[in-house]
């Protein structure tokens, strides 16, 4: 994941980070049971990446919780510590404890994963790039924040669609929830929803020389790498900004404050948004497949209280092709999503193949609450199922 998308995911996750009532403190490190249900019989690394909340530092924490950090880096970077745990083979659980971080829980099969470290810290796999040491493993991640207010976990595909995974946690009353359970046979609906879609979208699945399909890209990782056409989204984004130069698209970005509202209309071939006053608070240039996909670039979201909400919301729509149909944002419902033949088809398919319909299949699938995340304000533990490939 490049460091802007990192930030705008690591920035969703947590603006749900907000203090709660009063509780027991939630202790340094909690357990995290990992269940193997692949059916493989490689053998499992798992790791936990991140950064230490406490002291700020970036490192690892080994199967005690306890915290390492990273040593200095180098240009070139040079190899990191072996920073694996074990993991339980099929039919098995492990479990390990996680400390107060910010960061990725790692798991791969067969192979370890190689990490380096440059002088500004640690280089994260780059599943977008051939040449990368990782390219050729077969893994993924989970992304997950511990800290005072609680525990938020998830399953991503914001970068790739790969070995199948849920999360869970265990409530402080003692109840149990967990999401990212695809449906029966949905990994492999997945896989061949995408080979059979024309247009391109064929080419995000990546297969290993011994015929191991190793993971689809995300859209925008298959714009950059060039498999997927940077016009793939042209069509329903001028549309998008011709409907709009003559009428009004109206965002509510906060579902807790109703009266807050933005208009907006396209002039010049800019969409201008303005406040009740009708001052323009901020402006958007027609996007690309890109910026649409990546939730980046002409639909950067700062974090801030205007452009990142009314970004977010753009955002979402695009992926979900709701802005022709609602002129009300955001549409919330997901009988609306992706019925526009120029939609995210990477997100549909994996939105109708998850057991509870919840992903992370962009960065912003937060919006109207259709992510895939866990959380509760005082975890007693948290799950890592590792599932079928199936």
């Amino acid at each position: 994941m490049s460091l802007a998308a990192a930030a705008a995911l690591l920035g969703s996750l947590l603006t749900f980070a907000v203090p709660e009532p009063a509780r027991a403190a939630v202790p340094d490190t909690i357990p995290l049971k990992v269940t193997n249900n692949s059916g493989r019989g490689e053998p499992v690394y798992v790791y936990t990446i991140g950064t230490d909340l406490a002291s700020g530092r970036q490192g690892w924490a080994d199967a005690n919780g306890t915290f390492h950090a990273w040593p200095a880096g180098g240009a070139p970077p040079v190899p990191a510590p072996d920073a694996s745990i074990p993991g339980p083979a099929a039919g098995q659980s492990k479990t390990i404890r996680i400390p107060k971080f910010s960061g990725r829980i790692y798991f791969s099969y067969g192979r370890k994963l190689v990490f380096q470290l440059a002088t500004g810290g640690l280089v994260q796999p780059a599943v977008q790039n051939p040449s990368d040491p990782n390219h050729d493993i077969l893994f993924n991640w989970s992304e997950y924040t511990l800290g005072d207010s609680g525990l938020w976990l998830n399953s991503t595909q914001v970068d790739m669609f790969s070995a199948p995974y849920a999360v869970g946690v265990q409530r402080a009353d003692g109840s149990t929830v967990s999401t990212g359970h695809l449906k029966s046979g949905g990994y492999n609906a997945v896989l061949n929803g995408l080979r059979a879609q024309s247009g391109g979208w064929a080419g995000l699945v990546r297969t290993r020389s011994d015929g191991t399909v190793l993971r689809a890209l995300s859209p925008g990782h298959g714009v950059g790498s060039g498999v997927l056409p940077a016009s793939v989204m042209s069509g329903y984004i001028d549309r998008v900004w011709q409907k709009y130069a003559t009428q009004t698209l109206t965002v509510t970005p906060f579902a807790d404050q109703p009266g807050t509202k933005y208009h907006g209309r396209v002039s010049g071939g800019v969409m201008n948004f303005t406040n009740g006053s009708g001052a323009v608070v901020t402006s958007f240039q027609k996007p690309d497949a890109d910026s649409v996909f990546g939730c980046h670039k002409l639909l950067d979201a700062p974090n801030d209280a205007v452009r990142g909400p009314l970004s977010r919301t753009l955002c979402a729509g695009f992926n979900r092709s709701t802005l022709l149909v609602n002129p009300q944002q955001p549409d919330t419902s997901a009988a609306n999503f992706y019925q526009d033949p120029v939609t995210n088809h990477y997100a549909r398919l994996i939105h109708g193949q998850m057991a509870d319909g919840k992903a992370y299949a962009f960065a912003f699938d937060d919006v109207g609450h259709h992510e895939s995340l866990v959380h509760d304000g005082g975890p007693r533990q948290a799950y890592l199922t590792l599932d079928p490939f199936s």
